[in-house]
């Protein structure tokens, strides 16, 4: 079974986690079953950026991003080549080092 390190971020996940996947689940989806409450301002149907994670491992191990999730990530604050929406991002067989960014470009929480 993969696992997910969440790097620590200041209000999200403060310690730090190690988090159990499954293969074909998506790092979003990992993350909110696990507590960590990633934004998502469109309800994971990638039409947003709030959801934008860097992963620092195991990128290569991940399913290729899309079109759409490429042009989105256009818009992500912080944007770097290892950066994925987190709801587009689905596990492997590998485990994975996710950094979750300071900020969004949302100005406003959802609270989910």
């Amino acid at each position: 079974m993969p696992k997910i390190v969440v790097l620590p971020h200041e209000e999200l996940c403060p310690e730090g986690a190690v988090l159990d996947a499954s293969s074909g689940e998506t790092v979003l989806d990992v993350a909110l079953r696990n507590g960590i409450g990633i934004e998502h301002a469109c309800e994971k149907s990638c039409a947003c950026t709030t959801c934008h994670v860097i992963i620092r491992e195991g990128f290569d191990s991940l399913n290729e991003s899309e079109e759409l999730e490429d042009d989105m990530l256009d818009k992500a604050w912080g944007l770097e080549p290892e950066s994925r929406l987190g709801c587009q991002a689905r596990v492997s067989d590998e485990d994975l080092v996710v950094e979750i960014p300071r900020y969004t470009i949302n100005l406003a929480s959802e609270n989910h």
